[in-house]
């Protein structure tokens, strides 16, 4: 009984955490649309300290690019990078903090990686939420 009841409160502060994750950052798609941003893709994992998430993602030509993220209190330093499909590094955030942002323009419709990157953790956090949103104008 203590063991279901253990397992259930760590499945649920975890999915309340994911959803703070979620929400901070559906507050900041919101906001954008106001300034013309439409939203092309948003997602939300989990990041051990030390550890990436990868996401391939096509962006075209014409268009310009916003990576928003937002990391709860357990990151010191969440980064973004986006990578080309060739693995050079075509741009990072240059932020210590826990909800870095990158714009981008390409100059031709490719393939390309963007890179969430738990450089940093709080004390005794060895693992965080995060929310990632690529957003286009």
């Amino acid at each position: 009984m203590f063991a279901l009841a253990a397992t259930l409160f760590v499945l649920t502060h975890s999915a309340f955490a994911e959803n703070d994750a979620e929400t901070c950052l559906r507050t900041k798609v919101w906001d954008g649309y106001a300034d013309g941003w439409g939203i092309r893709t948003m997602t939300s994992t989990a990041l051990d300290a030390g550890r990436t998430r990868n996401y391939l993602v096509t962006l075209y030509k014409g268009n310009e690019y916003q990576v928003n993220t937002c990391g709860l209190d357990a990151f010191k330093n969440l980064d973004v990078l986006l990578y080309d499909s060739a693995g050079t590094l075509i741009q990072r955030d240059t932020t210590t903090d826990r909800e870095p942002k990158i714009t981008f323009k390409p100059e031709k419709t490719a393939s390309y990686y963007i890179v969430l990157y738990a450089r940093e953790m709080a004390s005794n956090k060895p693992r965080g939420d995060v929310a990632m949103a690529v957003v286009y104008r």
